[in-house]
């Protein structure tokens, strides 16, 4: 989940204002620790954010490298740190190398003496032992034999005018402009500077040079790579306008959800069709996605099983690959970033069965967009914050269209305007009961029906940013076995759309426990009462309602928002 960042250029460019500025559109990625290597063998790394350690850093140069990182092997320390190096390379790595004990232990035999706990090491000492043998290029494809895992890798030797990149399963994008090539983990590195950019495939690994590049295939076959254009909004990384990126984010979700119907009502309503044609012709339907992405497939689930259609939703990291699936089936893939480790490995076994992939994402050529047989672009925009607001909420907007398709009647020209109404009438509301909640140490959401997948989602945000336990529950369930966590004072956070009895008997039996009863209504009194609205953009207004009360409660605690401790967005890793 690291990010990487490397820049070859004819001309010197600045450490700080160019490397590090393209880093620190990566932070996303991980935000744990930070470094920089240069071709005359400078290396600076430390702990902590890119931002601190900017002020650090000066000087130029014309070949550079450089790291963000997202730990799994070895502590947040400095040594653990990238770039990571020998006595000739420097490397940094976004990935896992799985059998990193039995290569390290190879090394070790032949002397090598390792400075950090991190897997990553091991690849500069692999170059540095087998380049005594073979040239660069043939390590690397002797590096696909050997290494077992995922990894993109940047490599440049001391003295060497050339930047080499490889990859198995982890994301590397390279763009040339100006006087510069750059090469990244993803187009958000260079996004404000350019909007074209070649995707690298897996066993696929790239030289650079002040004079251009040159892809090659595991076997050394030089590759010619297509050029992309992608189109994305440019000032992403603005947010001057407000204290954090969330809620910069959570304010523009009436914009990005118009963005989005407007498009699935022009440019990509065929797209839209094609998906309900597939819907109707399959046997069945599975939804894949992990965290936020599967709370939104849980809607897509919840509307075709009402109707009629079989379905059923499977989170990323637990899909087992049943039995039931064959080529009959259709997969329909949900992600932010389309890069999410735990969906790519059960698409590409999914895609080796022949079955058909349609994906919501948010990334244009992301990995998951280009192994899919169609997919829609969510529209949302760059989400700099950890926390997903604006993505959910067009994936469920994006979900509540292929309803319609199928024959719901709902209106989604109204949503744009309703979540603006949300947040406008229950601004003031959602404050005061934030400078109540805060200290506390629970919280649970009770759900029904469809609902429940918000209520799990509202749980979600507040663990994630406000750092305090919160469970998503289903109403009915209450009285096997949760109830007896509430007591005086428990809060809890009921949703209750179109006056639901069952809902509101749930909601009942917390209060005779002395819960303090939070009630998310569109029909009635409540604490907050939202638009009048059908149960599926319900759903998106109170995970609304959710995700402005974490914002506040984690505000008073004074908490770092937007970068909450061992998350990082895009997880690449298994």
């Amino acid at each position: 989940m690291c990010g990487i960042v490397g820049i070859v250029a004819g001309i010197p460019f600045s450490i700080r204002g160019e490397l590090l500025t393209a880093l620190k559109r990566l932070e996303y990625r991980g935000y744990d620790s930070v470094g920089y290597a240069t071709n005359d063998g400078r290396i600076l790394k430390d702990v902590g954010y890119i931002s601190d350690f900017m002020e650090k850093v000066n000087g130029e140069a014309t070949l550079a490298i450089a790291h963000t990182r997202w730990s799994t092997h070895g502590r947040v320390t400095k040594p653990n740190a990238h770039p990571h190096y020998s006595e000739n390379f420097m490397i940094v790595h976004n990935g896992i190398i799985e059998n990193y004990e039995e290569l390290k232990e190879d090394l070790i035999k032949k002397g090598y003496n390792f400075k950090s706990e991190t897997d990553s090491e091991l690849i500069a000492y692999y170059f540095e032992e087998n380049t005594k043998r073979d040239s660069i290029e043939k390590v690397i494809r002797n590096f696909y034999r050997d290494a077992k895992g995922t990894f993109a890798v940047l490599l440049i030797k001391k003295g060497d005018d050339k930047l080499y990149a490889f990859k198995l399963d982890s994301p590397l994008v390279l763009s040339s402009f100006g006087n510069s090539i750059y090469i990244a983990s993803d187009i958000y590195a260079f996004s404000d500077k350019t909007n074209k950019a070649i995707f690298l495939d897996d066993y696929e690994y790239v030289i650079v040079d002040k004079n251009g590049f040159c892809v090659y295939d595991k076997a050394g076959r030089k590759l010619k790579k297509e050029e992309k254009t992608f189109e994305w909004e440019q000032d992403f990384n603005d947010n001057k306008d407000y204290e954090h990126f969330m809620i910069k984010e959570i304010y523009e979700q009436p914009l990005v959800a118009e963005r989005l119907i407007n498009s699935l009502n022009s440019d990509q309503k065929q797209k839209i069709k094609e998906t309900a044609d597939l819907i109707k012709s399959a046997k069945k339907i599975i939804f894949i996605s992990a965290g936020t992405s599967f709370h939104a497939s849980m809607l897509g689930n919840h509307l075709l099983n009402q109707a009629g259609i079989e379905s059923h939703s499977w989170i990323a990291s637990e899909f087992d690959i049943p039995k039931y699936i064959d080529k009959d089936c259709l997969a329909i893939c949900i992600s932010q970033s389309g890069e999410t480790m735990d969906l790519i490995r059960a698409v590409k076994y999914l895609k080796s069965k022949s079955v058909k992939i349609v994906s919501l994402v948010n990334v244009p050529y992301s990995t998951l967009q280009r192994l899919s047989d169609l997919s829609i672009n969510l529209l949302a925009g760059q989400e700099v914050c950890v926390a997903a607001t604006k993505s959910y909420t067009n994936q469920c907007i994006a979900l509540i269209a292929l309803a319609k398709e199928l024959g719901y009647e709902l209106d989604l020209e109204q949503i744009p305007k309703k979540i603006k109404e949300t947040i406008d009438s229950n601004l003031d509301k959602i404050k005061e009961l934030a400078d109540k909640l805060y200290k506390e140490y629970d919280v649970y959401v009770l759900g029904r029906g469809a609902c429940y997948s918000a209520a799990l989602e509202i749980a979600l945000k507040i663990k994630e940013i406000s750092y305090i336990h919160a469970e998503g529950l289903r109403g009915g369930e209450l009285k096997h076995g949760t109830l007896a966590l509430v007591e005086d004072g428990t809060p809890v956070i009921s949703l209750i759309p179109l006056d639901d009895l069952e809902m509101k008997s749930n909601t009942k039996e917390v209060e005779a426990r002395g819960a303090y009863s939070i009630k998310i209504v569109n029909k009635g009194e409540g604490s907050f009462v939202l638009p009048e609205s059908k149960v599926s953009d319900f759903i998106i207004y109170s995970v609304i309602i959710g995700q402005l009360l974490t914002y506040y409660m984690a505000k008073n605690k004074g908490l770092p928002i937007d970068k909450p401790r061992n998350l990082a967005k895009s997880v690449t890793t298994l």
